[in-house]
């Protein structure tokens, strides 16, 4: 997968960004992507108080993940095609528990992720 004119951000998910209803909150549109791996993570829980992203998500606990220093770790889900300014509604929907950080996926491509501040 390599990023379009159109969409040319890509943004790993393992949580709630994989949500139809959180999509369309948030992009306005349901995303389309593959399954990737991200290696060298594990994924732990963290409760989310945000009213904005409980209505959302419907979930009050939502994955996070952190940097494992068992080597054989690693966090499963999707990676997307998204705009800049569909990267910046991302940003406004993640409390701030997370930080975004650019990450190797198993398949060699680079993209953005939501991990633990």
């Amino acid at each position: 997968m390599q990023a379009s004119r159109d969409y040319p951000v890509l943004l790993f998910s393992y949580g709630t960004l994989q949500d139809k209803a959180v999509q369309l909150a948030s992009f306005g549109r349901e995303l389309t992507g593959q399954a990737d791996r991200m290696p060298g993570y594990r994924q732990d829980w963290v409760e989310i108080t945000d009213p904005a992203v409980l209505a959302t998500s419907g979930k009050r606990h939502h994955p996070i993940v952190s940097p494992s220093s068992d080597a054989g770790d690693s966090v499963d889900g999707m990676v997307f095609q998204i705009s800049e300014e569909e990267l910046a509604a991302a940003d406004r929907y993640e409390v701030a528990d997370y930080a975004r950080v650019a990450v190797e996926l198993a398949s060699g491509l680079t993209a953005w992720v939501y991990v633990k501040a």
